[in-house]
């Protein structure tokens, strides 16, 4: 992910989690600020040190990020997102990963207004 696409101060993450909507899953939840000043979304990880190790939480963080990255061009932008990870993740595959992702995101309507796709946004 590109550096302007990306939450990484304290405060931000703060923000986002006061001012913004949640929406949860089994194994993820998001929190969704809209900021009508941003050109693009910015995205936020947080995964704890419950799930695992070092490696085990980086593994997660990477394919989070490659499941963002193939649906950049869906999700809307102006939107602040922090991704936090629950237990149940560490035993996925990148597949149940994307799936329960995209499935996060149908739920939380983030995907661009879509003919066709059912979105009420």
């Amino acid at each position: 992910m590109k550096k302007k696409n990306r939450l990484k101060k304290n405060e931000e993450f703060q923000t986002v989690f006061q001012r913004g909507k949640s929406m949860a899953n089994r194994q993820f939840v998001i929190y969704i600020l809209n900021q009508p000043k941003l050109d693009e979304f910015r995205v936020g990880l947080s995964v704890s040190k419950k799930i695992g190790n070092a490696v085990t939480r980086n593994r997660i963080k990477r394919l989070i990020r490659q499941v963002i990255l193939e649906e950049k061009d869906k999700l809307k932008c102006k939107n602040d997102y922090v991704i936090i990870a629950r237990k149940p993740v560490c035993d996925m595959s990148y597949e149940e990963i994307k799936k329960s992702l995209q499935h996060l995101f149908r739920k939380s309507f983030v995907y661009q207004s879509d003919r066709g796709r059912g979105d009420k946004n």
